[in-house]
This record gives C-alpha cells, sequence and structure tokens, in this order.
C-alpha cells in the first residue's frame, strides 16, 4: 500500500514536499516514482529513484527544480518541489515497481491514490 502526502495550494515560485508512505512489503526491493495528471491528460512520468536510491530519472520539465529521495529504513519516499509553475498543477501520484524502475507507467506495480498540488500565478 502506498499513501502519498504533502500537496496543498503553493504561489508560484514556492515549494512543497511530498511524501509516499509503503507498508505491507520490503520497501528496499521496489524502484520508486512519482508521476502526475490533469483532468482530461495522461497520467506523465515526473521522477523516479532506484531501489537503493543511488539512481534517479527526472522529465526534462522538472529537472533542476524537483528532486526525488527515499529513506529505505523508514520506507517513505519524497519529493521535493522548487521554484514551481502552475502548469506543475496537477495531481501527483507515488508508485512502486518491484524489481525495476523508470519512467514508463506500466513498469509500475502499486499505486498511491494521489495528492493535489496547485500552483497559483
Amino acid at each position: 500500500q502506498l499513501q502519498a502526502s504533502g500537496g496543498g495550494l503553493v504561489q508560484a515560485g514556492g515549494s512543497l514536499r511530498l511524501s509516499c508512505e509503503f507498508s505491507g512489503r520490503t520497501f528496499s526491493r521496489y524502484g520508486m516514482g512519482w508521476f502526475r495528471q490533469t483532468p482530461g491528460k495522461d497520467r506523465d512520468f515526473v521522477a523516479a529513484i532506484t531501489m537503493g536510491g543511488t539512481n534517479t530519472n527526472y522529465a526534462d520539465t522538472v529537472k533542476g527544480r524537483f528532486a526525488i529521495s527515499r529513506d529505505n529504513a523508514k520506507k517513505i519516499m519524497y519529493l521535493q518541489m522548487n521554484d514551481l509553475k502552475p502548469e506543475d498543477t496537477a495531481l501527483y501520484y507515488c508508485a512502486a515497481a518491484s524489481g525495476r524502475w523508470g519512467s514508463r507507467i506500466n513498469a509500475y506495480d502499486y499505486w498511491g491514490q494521489g495528492t493535489q498540488v496547485t500552483v497559483s500565478s
């Protein structure tokens, strides 16, 4: 099970940190990712991190502004979002992939419920 939290309303240029709590399985065996979706559009890749946390990957639209990290002891993944823009407004989902990681949505086995991020201009 995945539980995402930390979303909210923020002004452009502001920051938010999303969290994704993981329960029920061995967290360190899962690659983790963040995706986002706006109404009527596909769910898009945001960031991903390997099982051990040594490698990360970002969508070009967030590179240099967002940072993904994880704490395997606490079974939590984070997404630090800085310099937020109105186009970052979306429902953000965390996801877990057993034994793999990456940007492909179909690589992920489990999904959280989503947390809303709204950036005002």
